[in-house]
């Protein structure tokens, strides 16, 4: 992977992460139509940039996270990330073996779009409005709906948004609980992915870390990678903020049916 793949993917990843399009997806297509080569490298780079768009998240919102005064938040976002933390865990190969179906992801995205036409029509009279209210049950609920897009295409922003909308959060408020469930949810993959995974890289098993360290090419990609996904998810974050306030999710349910149908085909033509 060059130093401007690396950037490409981070872009694509810095703005996706925490719209309800599939940040997974995106790097997928990406890399498949502008023909990176997906070596496990890369497949670990994909993973591990979402440290730099974590990051984003905690300098956005750091009055929240370092308000060690309320210690009910740290525990309600434990307690969501738990069903991720388990069912991540137990069915991890069989993620893995899914990223390479572009046709069916493509059709996830879909699928997952015409949800959202209709979304804002489920949930219009919500009774949360502050992340004080939320109940560590609705956490927990939310934390399972988050699973979903364990099928790439689904979202993970889009699913645990949803789901708090499910349970009564406001539009706001479902997609800020969203953001700040992300932290310690990707945290935990790039964790896994970089310190304790085992990839098949160059002929020998190697752990995340050794891969980066292979190569002076590796270890600024990775960095690099990060620092890029941090500055546009930034971006990509208060833009998403005021679009959803503004428009609500429909105008997200067309963008990713008419990315989908554009990808079904491409793909289709080219296998």
């Amino acid at each position: 992977m060059t130093a401007l793949q690396a950037i490409l993917i981070a872009i694509v990843e810095g703005l996706t992460e925490y719209l309800p399009v599939s940040s997974t997806a995106h790097m997928i297509f990406t890399s498949s139509i502008f023909q990176i080569q997906e070596d496990e490298f890369v497949k670990m780079y994909q993973v591990s940039i979402q440290f730099g768009a974590i990051l984003a998240v905690v300098a956005l919102y750091w009055k929240k996270f370092f308000d060690f005064t309320s210690i009910r938040f740290y525990l309600k976002l434990a307690v969501a990330v738990i069903p991720a933390l388990v069912l991540g865990f137990l069915l991890d190969d069989k993620i893995e073996a899914i990223m390479g179906e572009t046709i069916s992801i493509a059709v996830m995205l879909i699928v997952g779009g015409v949800v959202l036409l209709f979304i804002d029509r489920f949930f219009q009279q919500p009774k949360v409005e502050k992340e004080e209210n939320i109940s560590f049950l609705k956490a927990f609920i939310i934390g399972f709906w988050q699973c979903l897009a364990m099928m790439p295409g689904t979202s993970r922003s889009a699913a645990s948004i949803v789901g708090g909308m499910q349970q009564g959060l406001s539009r706001k408020l479902a997609a800020e609980f969203s953001f700040f469930l992300a932290v310690p949810t990707m945290l935990a993959v790039t964790v896994y992915s970089v310190l304790v995974k085992d990839w098949e890289y160059q002929g020998v098993e190697q752990k995340g870390y050794e891969m980066i360290m292979a190569s002076s090419e590796n270890l600024n990609n990775f960095i690099f990678g990060n620092v890029i996904a941090f500055v546009v998810a930034i971006i990509a974050i208060k833009f998403f903020i005021g679009i959803l306030q503004k428009y609500g999710f429909k105008i997200w349910g067309w963008y990713r049916i008419i990315v989908g149908l554009i990808l079904v085909a491409y793909f289709t033509l080219n296998p």
